[in-house]
């Protein structure tokens, strides 16, 4: 569907930008003029038109929405700004350029079909992101919403609730394509991760390419699990052979996928790319002064003010939560403990349902703490005022990671190496484990998507008001007002969470419950494609998010690995037939287990030193355009005299000659 901009200019609509409903004329009007506004004038050089009303107009519609788009060749010069990577004819993956743009593999014509809907809707996010205020000191209608040069327009808008939302909107045919190919059918092959990628970017196919890897990475360790609960072995050291395999195959697998993520990020063009130069966050509060890097007048806060809040407000707070975390874990073992006693004093069908109540009672419990505390610990971290979204993630994780290992698994340990009851632990384990995937399973997949069904038909008969809906497309009011209703996605946050958990359930206790890796697998199956669903059915399009790897996640199941290790050993040496072999000294005992758990770790660490992080054949090709990206300096700086530098206004015309090619 094609809209026309207030110049004529008919364009593609790619982002939505709601105000707030009693937005002031003056800063509407202020704001569409900076985003139609020319680069050389501090404008965004995009096309802005506002949303039309409904079907059946109402009262309470939002009328301040805009759909916003850009020319081909805008959107090809932001290709440039933002240091997107495509293919090249020899094969290689370079940055774009618009001088060079004939020799990218896909260029054809005038570009038309160069960037994905993805890329270019990932380019005007980031020209609104960029647009910055000039001499204004406040937002025009507003002034309590200061301004200063250099502040960026779309957070200060964002902060003070003057701006709703910016969202990308869906192509409903690619997204009906990709449907089919990806979960509509039950099928036995790979999920598409280009076609992932190229509709929602590279952070979402990485996620989905790293769930489809830890899948198939577990079935080894659940086909061997697999006979050893059938055959019902009560002497869990008798699992030690299985324990070792897992702890090996743990280290191996995550060493592999690093090989796999950078082969994946190579080919999408984010391996190589350059991180962008971070902008403070839109919460981001201080006083005024400027910022030594660039040179703008930004808003500073002392790290001292904010360490403070961390160590004498954060880090009190997350231990009290531990604290409680730990006296419910009490609470539920006097339950258990009661449980086994009426079994034990009568021991009936009922009373052996009832020894697994307190487990399930509790595995709910702790997902209603992880919900709660999660909600308090993104309060907290965005109080101490983080800079960089960067940093307020770093920090996010580390609590929500923190609390959830302890909640999740404290009463585990408690059970292995305080009560040394391996029965109880096994029974835990199952019940925890199966519990959580099955209110996971509810919360992430039915919920959310009867909410939006909810929603979805009381739009269809809102437009059946008006005419027959029955073989004719949505039209673009109705379906903008719809996605600006449908729930926004959050990130991967969560689902890297759950599979961190997950890794955690398979791999703390190998040698007590092998059934625990296939029960993993066919919850990993089925959460394919539940998230798939929620992508294309449930969730708003999110941003496009060019990653080169799963980030911080990556060190965290590498920490579970290290962590599976000392507790494995630890239990093997707490066996009977272990014990047997050192009658006389328990010392001895302690020295060989841990002795070999240091040689597991040294195994561990020798094998992540062994396998490469990146495969040869693109380290090879990395190092080619490096070296070809020096030629090309050394040239330049022979053309220019031997200087390694231009004069601002010689170079600023040259990016402006630069720009303009894109037009020809």
């Amino acid at each position: 569907m094609l809209s026309t901009d207030s110049s004529g200019s008919r364009f593609t609509p790619l982002v939505v930008v709601e105000l707030a409903s009693d937005t002031k004329e003056e800063a509407i009007a202020w704001l569409l003029s900076r985003i139609r506004d020319t680069q050389q004038n501090g404008g965004a050089e995009l096309l802005v038109e506002q949303l039309g009303p409904g079907v059946v107009a109402e009262e309470k519609e939002n009328p301040n929405m805009f759909l916003v788009g850009a020319s081909w060749q805008r959107l090809l010069s932001g290709a440039e700004d933002v240091g997107l990577f495509k293919e090249c004819s020899d094969g290689s993956m370079r940055g774009f350029t618009c001088v060079n743009k004939h020799s990218f593999k896909d260029f054809k014509g005038d570009g038309d079909d160069f960037l994905s809907m993805a890329e270019c809707q990932y380019i005007i996010k980031h020209e609104l992101d960029t647009l910055r205020a000039k001499d204004e000191t406040h937002v025009p209608g507003y002034s309590q919403a200061k301004l200063y040069p250099g502040k960026s327009i779309i957070r200060r808008l964002l902060s003070k609730g003057i701006l709703i939302q910016v969202f990308p909107l869906h192509d409903k045919e690619e997204l009906k394509r990709l449907s089919f190919s990806w979960y509509e059918k039950v099928k036995l092959s790979l999920q598409p991760l280009d076609d992932i990628r190229h509709y929602y970017g590279e952070g979402q196919a990485l996620y989905f390419g790293f769930l489809e890897y830890f899948t198939f990475a577990l079935v080894p360790m659940a086909l061997i699990g697999l006979p050893y609960y059938l055959f019902d072995w009560e002497d869990y050291d008798k699992y030690v052979v299985f324990a070792v395999f897992n702890l090996i195959w743990c280290t191996v697998i995550l060493e592999l996928w690093k090989r796999c993520s950078a082969s994946l990020a190579y080919n999408w063009g984010t391996l190589s790319r350059k991180k962008a130069f971070e902008e403070p966050r839109p919460g981001f509060h201080g006083v005024l002064g400027f910022n030594p890097v660039t040179g703008r007048e930004e808003p500073l806060y002392p790290n001292a003010k904010r360490l403070l809040r961390i160590y004498l407000v954060s880090l009190p707070f997350v231990l009290v939560c531990l604290y409680v975390s730990l006296y419910v874990m009490m609470i539920y073992f006097q339950m258990e403990g009661w449980a086994l006693n009426v079994h034990d004093e009568d021991p009936t069908f009922w009373t052996g349902i009832l020894c697994f109540i307190p487990s399930i009672i509790y595995a709910v419990v702790i997902e209603v703490m992880n919900l709660i505390y999660r909600y308090a610990a993104e309060l907290l971290t965005e109080w101490e005022n983080h800079r960089l979204e960067s940093s307020y993630q770093n920090h996010l994780v580390l609590k929500v990671l923190v609390f959830n290992f302890i909640n999740c698994f404290a009463s585990l340990f408690y059970i292995a190496f305080v009560m040394q009851d391996m029965v109880l632990l096994r029974q835990s384990l199952a019940t925890l484990l199966i519990t959580s995937q099955i209110l996971n399973q509810f919360m992430e997949a039915f919920l959310p998507y009867w909410l939006q069904r909810r929603r979805n038909k009381k739009m269809m008969r809102k437009v059946q008001k008006k005419r027959t809906m029955q073989g004719v497309e949505l039209p673009l009011e109705e379906q903008v007002r719809l996605e600006a209703d449908m729930s926004t996605y959050l990130g991967t946050f969560d689902d890297y969470l759950e599979l961190f958990l997950l890794f955690g359930y398979v791999t703390l206790f190998s040698c007590v419950y092998p059934l625990a890796a296939l029960l993993v697998v066919l919850n990993n199956i089925t959460e394919v494609y539940s998230d798939a669903f929620k992508m294309c059915r449930v969730f708003k399009r999110p941003f496009s998010d060019p990653a080169a790897n799963i980030g911080v996640w990556q060190l965290a199941f590498e920490a579970m690995s290290v962590i599976a290790v000392v507790t494995n050993c630890a239990l093997i040496g707490m066996s009977p037939h272990v014990k047997a072999y050192f009658p006389d000294s328990e010392t001895q005992l302690i020295l060989w287990t841990v002795a070999i758990e240091h040689g597991l770790l040294a195994f561990k660490f020798i094998l992540t030193f062994l396998i490469p992080d990146v495969p040869k054949h693109i380290q090879i090709k990395l190092a080619r355009l490096e070296f070809e990206s020096l030629e090309a300096f050394k040239k330049k700086r022979q053309l220019h005299g031997g200087k390694c530098w231009k004069p601002w206004s010689s170079a600023r015309a040259s990016s402006e000659e630069e720009r303009r090619s894109c037009t020809h």
